[in-house]
């Protein structure tokens, strides 16, 4: 009998799927909330695999939620248009001229750019802000910032009426005021909200570092919420790594099982940690 070219290929590929099947009945309907971070969607390319990962999850039973971040590409339209910002203790703030940016490039190019490539590999996403079915209400959570807000209320229902449907939220990190301001919120702020309201199995933060790491610059497979609290009173985790850990320790203390901080840069990063045995990043798990 004449084999086909590249059979030996083919044989670890039906290995690997063999060896998925437990971890894809762990997760047949389970809410998945995935960050997007603007350093983590690179190329289109990379970009493509992203989204063929995400509707590889919806098509095994997972009900992933995609927030999207924006940061470099904020920044960018912001010089383009020649709009200054002003920092207060290194964060940004939102007047609503810079308002006016965040929302167009956020609930815009960026959204819709995910929506798009999901779409293309044959899902069906929904684009979507926090604004719209009073999906985040928020209040504003620092005078001297501006129009910087925190989430007060999630209202989920619209994102499980999609999933009811079959279809892959994304959502843009924006809410709305009592007063129908509009308000920026942190990507990884909404995203842990959003998990803990849909008592999600699972929070992926995707980011540009490879999880969270000891002090001699390795990554830690594992650690627990008193461990995460250790090393940011020891100063191990420290910088841009605190508020991404905080967010983790907020999604478990409302109900998400775990989160995993992971590098979105990796190719097929989430489907290395939902469905192997070794997983990628940090798992953050309550003790």
């Amino acid at each position: 009998m004449k084999k086909r070219d590249g059979s030996q290929d083919w044989t670890e590929t039906a290995r690997t799927l063999s060896q998925a099947l437990p971890y894809m009945q762990r997760y047949d309907n389970a809410i998945v909330v995935i960050k997007l971070g603007g350093h983590a969607m690179g190329s289109d390319k990379a970009m493509q695999m992203f989204a063929r990962d995400v509707v590889l999850m919806r098509q095994v039973g997972i009900n992933p939620v995609i927030v999207n971040g924006g940061g470099p590409m904020i920044n960018q339209m912001l010089e383009k248009l020649h709009i200054k910002s002003e920092f207060v203790n290194g964060k940004r703030v939102t007047d609503e001229a810079t308002m006016e940016v965040v929302e167009m490039v956020l609930s815009g190019s960026v959204n819709k750019r995910i929506v798009q490539a999901i779409n293309d590999q044959g899902g069906s996403a929904v684009g979507l802000s926090g604004k719209d079915a009073n999906l985040i209400l928020c209040e504003q959570a620092n005078s001297e910032l501006g129009l910087v807000g925190n989430p007060t209320t999630i209202n989920p229902t619209v994102l499980q009426t999609l999933f009811s449907n079959g279809m892959i939220p994304v959502i843009a990190p924006l809410g709305a005021g009592k007063n129908g301001e509009t308000y920026n919120i942190n990507g990884d702020t909404v995203a842990g909200a959003i998990a803990a309201a849909l008592t999600a199995d699972r929070l992926l933060l995707l980011t540009d570092v490879e999880g969270v790491k000891n002090k001699k610059g390795e990554v830690i497979a594992e650690l627990s919420a008193n461990q995460i609290k250790e090393m940011i009173a020891s100063g191990t985790i420290a910088r841009g790594m605190i508020p991404k850990t905080e967010t983790a320790l907020s999604a478990i203390e409302g109900g998400v099982l775990a989160t995993v901080i992971l590098d979105g840069r990796a190719p097929n990063a989430c489907l290395l940690e939902l469905f192997t045995k070794q997983g990628a990043g940090t798992i953050i798990r309550q003790d």
